[in-house]
C-alpha cells in the first residue's frame, strides 16, 4: 500500500547523518543520494529526506509520526540509539507498547528537524 514517504529537511547533511545511522540498524541502506535529497527503499516502499520542492523551509506536521518496520527487539534498540547517537531526540524509549496491537515492541524519536517517527516489531513474548 504503501510507495513512499517524503519528510522535509532544512539541514541536509545533518539529516543524512541521522537517517544514514537509524535505517542501517534497520537494514536500509541508502538507495539515492543527492545534494539536496536522500532516498532509503526496500520492497516495503520508500522513504526520502529532503528540502522541499517548493523552495521553502521545512516544518513538522502535527500529529502525524512515519511509522518503521523492525525485526527484533535487538533492530528497534540499534534504531533508537543510532538516532540519539545522530543528533535525534528521544520521544519514548525501547519497550513494550501496552496500547499498541498485539502489544508490540518499539521506540520513538524526533529526527534533527522535529519530525516523529518510530520503528516496531512484533512481541516476542506474545
Amino acid at each position: 500500500m504503501l510507495n513512499h514517504v517524503f519528510l522535509g529537511t532544512n539541514d541536509v547533511e545533518k539529516s543524512r547523518a541521522f537517517y544514514n545511522a537509524t535505517m542501517d540498524a534497520l537494514g536500509v541502506a541508502p538507495a539515492g543520494e543527492y545534494p539536496h535529497l536522500t532516498v532509503y527503499a526496500n520492497e516495503g516502499g520508500a522513504v526520502a529526506v529532503g528540502k522541499p520542492a517548493n523552495g521553502e523551509a521545512a516544518s513538522v506536521s502535527n500529529g502525524a509520526t512515519l511509522g518503521l518496520k523492525a525485526s527484533s527487539y535487538d533492530q528497534v534498540n540499534a534504531w533508537h540509539a543510532a538516532g540519539l547517537a545522530n543528533g535525534g531526540s528521544d520521544e519514548g524509549a525501547p519497550g513494550v507498547r501496552e496500547n499498541a496491537p498485539g502489544q508490540m515492541y518499539g521506540a520513538y524519536l524526533r529526527d534533527p528537524d522535529g519530525n516523529k517517527i518510530c520503528a516496531f516489531c512484533p512481541n516476542e513474548n506474545a
